[in-house]
């Protein structure tokens, strides 16, 4: 790997550990990527504590991180579990002499079965909510319905309603399908309605358990550039009101002379994931547990028997390594979004590709190409610069 710049920089700084309190979901997403949802194991106390030691112990930390519940549906596991596990962070930071807000705790739910109780625990504990909602009933009951069938539009928006009762900080994610792209406006009007602020986009992608996407045919990109125009042009006339993760990103980079050299996503050890049996992988939490064709499951120990230094030099988390950086590189070299998105991330490549060391994805098109090109055509036009 001599001459690769990626790999010669060393793993981490560590930034997100991702943990998954149980693989189960309670609900039946027709484009989930979890294979797994069905299984109802636990993350038991052992492994959290092993997990933290591994993390807490290592070179790769430098600074606070966040630790996200996430990969199932964090919730069906009971409030008492994230009491208990808030008290093991507490006891493993004064074992390794860090200060309280080292570890920062944020969750990423369905958002169906909140209510008071469940504010009460994100607020004793300090857990950042992110809930998954995809606008209004008829985009998000499309696709996010229970396992018995029903849409769960009604009671998303009611755990909404208790975290904006509370007072509990909360952002939404919402997944743009092919049929969302025609409704700019419908999404912006229920967001604004809702008191809904703070709002990500995520394209439906073709990974693990979601083999297609609805988003394949290379025209809808053209629907898809005229969704952001419009979405563009009322974030712009309400400044505020809702606020768009990737126009914020974006505006941001092009305002500043800071360039992405990589993405967290594709460095190793800024990202640790860790299942409910304490498998570890790096990298994407996407590929937490996923079969690949050429890796077998994507897991590279297990923190009961494995640190990360030990991982970090196994020749099999080596190969990926290296064609991780080799992707990077590649797209170094050839495109001219390199500076938005450092690389892009590695599981678009190995589910669109079949290999880490690829270069431009459809997710890549959509995530970065796209936006940025609405953005920046945005700020020309504000200043006065377009032709």
């Amino acid at each position: 790997m001599a001459g690769d710049p990626v790999a010669a920089a060393g793993p981490g700084p560590l930034r997100l550990l991702v943990l998954q309190p149980t693989p189960y979901c309670n609900l039946d997403c027709d484009y989930c990527y979890l294979t797994t949802r069905d299984d109802r194991s636990r993350l038991s106390l052992e492994i959290l504590d092993a997990a933290l030691a591994r993390v807490l112990e290592s070179p790769y930390l430098d600074g606070p991180f966040t630790l996200l519940w996430h990969a199932g549906e964090p919730l069906t596991v009971p409030p008492a579990f994230y009491d208990a596990a808030t008290d093991r962070i507490n006891a493993a930071l004064v074992r390794h002499g860090l200060p309280p807000g080292t570890v920062r705790q944020s969750l990423q739910t369905n958002g169906i079965t909140i209510d008071g109780a469940w504010c009460d625990s994100f607020a004793r504990n300090g857990i950042h909510v992110g809930v998954s909602l995809d606008g209004p009933a008829f985009l998000h009951d499309a696709h996010r319905r229970t396992r018995t069938g029903k849409p769960s539009h009604a009671a998303a928006l009611r755990g909404i309603r208790w975290l904006q009762q509370r007072q509990i900080p909360f952002n939404v994610i919402s997944v743009l399908t092919a049929d969302a792209l025609d409704h700019a406006d419908a999404l912006f009007d229920f967001f604004a309605e809702h008191g809904i602020t703070e709002v990500g986009f995520n394209m439906e992608e073709t990974e693990g358990g979601n083999s297609t996407s609805s988003l394949d045919r290379p025209e809808l990109e053209v629907r898809y550039r005229v969704f952001l125009q419009r979405f563009w042009q009322r974030t712009m006339a309400a400044p505020g009101l809702v606020r768009l993760r990737e126009f914020e990103g974006i505006a941001s980079l092009a305002c500043s002379d800071h360039r992405l050299e990589r993405t967290d996503m594709n460095h190793p050890f800024v990202i640790v994931n860790v299942d409910a049996q304490g498998n570890v992988s790096s990298f994407d939490p996407e590929l937490l547990g996923v079969e690949l064709e050429r890796f077998g499951r994507f897991a590279f120990g297990n923190v009961l028997t494995d640190s990360l230094e030990q991982i970090a030099a196994s020749e099999r988390f080596l190969q990926v390594q290296h064609e991780m950086a080799a992707g990077v590189a590649s797209c170094r070299t050839g495109c001219a979004y390199f500076g938005l998105c450092g690389g892009g991330a590695g599981s678009n490549k190995v589910f669109e590709h079949g290999r880490f060391d690829g270069s431009e994805t459809q997710a890549c098109r959509y995530r970065i190409q796209l936006v940025a090109d609405v953005v920046l055509a945005g700020l020309e036009q504000q200043l006065g610069l377009a032709a």
